[in-house]
């Protein structure tokens, strides 16, 4: 579970931290929570569920009709990976 909070930052960080998270294709707030993780040393996961989208790229595959099967499995892959302390 996530606990929101509030931080304040000048107009020009604001803005640049803003246009660096678009060019990383994150939103602010996902990009400030690496930032936080990467200083804190908390290991980042290694498996990425934005992957699932890209499966509708593929000429094969129909994430239409099987994307929640998919989004549980691979949530359940997460859950099921023992966490280091």
């Amino acid at each position: 579970m996530m606990s929101r909070t509030q931080i304040t930052l000048d107009p020009e960080t604001q803005r640049r931290a803003r246009h660096r998270a678009a060019q990383m294709g994150l939103s602010l707030s996902e990009y400030v929570r690496r930032l936080v993780a990467r200083d804190l040393g908390e290991r980042r996961s290694a498996v990425d569920v934005r992957i699932v989208f890209d499966l509708g790229k593929s000429s094969g595959t129909d994430v239409a009709r099987s994307k929640d099967t998919m989004l549980g499995e691979a949530a359940g892959a997460l859950r099921a990976r023992p966490r280091k302390r």
